[in-house]
């Protein structure tokens, strides 16, 4: 499974760049690799590892105004994902053999 997490957080305060940049550290060193500008994405070894993430994630979510939201989706719906614009990264182009390196 994947669980890809939004979001859209102000940064016009020096207050807000810093909760922006916590959270963004956060999620890189929880296992989040970056997919977009504001969109990561992690492997999840089901249903048990999605909730324990999700957990993490409310327990380190800013303190500030903006925008976060989930999404969890298989292996198979992310796999079958349509680039319209750009190249795929380097997680996708290795899709689910990304398991093997753990």
């Amino acid at each position: 499974m994947r669980l890809i997490v939004f979001f859209d957080l102000p940064v016009t305060s020096r207050r807000e760049r810093k909760a922006y940049s916590q959270f963004r550290k956060f999620l890189l060193k929880d296992g989040y690799t970056m997919l977009q500008y504001s969109v990561y994405t992690r492997i999840c070894n089901g249903e048990d590892a999605v909730q324990k993430h999700m957990k993490r994630l409310n327990e380190n979510l800013p303190k500030v105004n903006g925008a976060i939201r989930s999404l969890k989706i298989t292996e198979k719906q992310f796999e079958n994902m349509g680039i319209l614009l750009g190249t795929a990264t380097v997680e996708e182009n290795l899709g689910t053999n990304k398991t093997d390196f753990f």
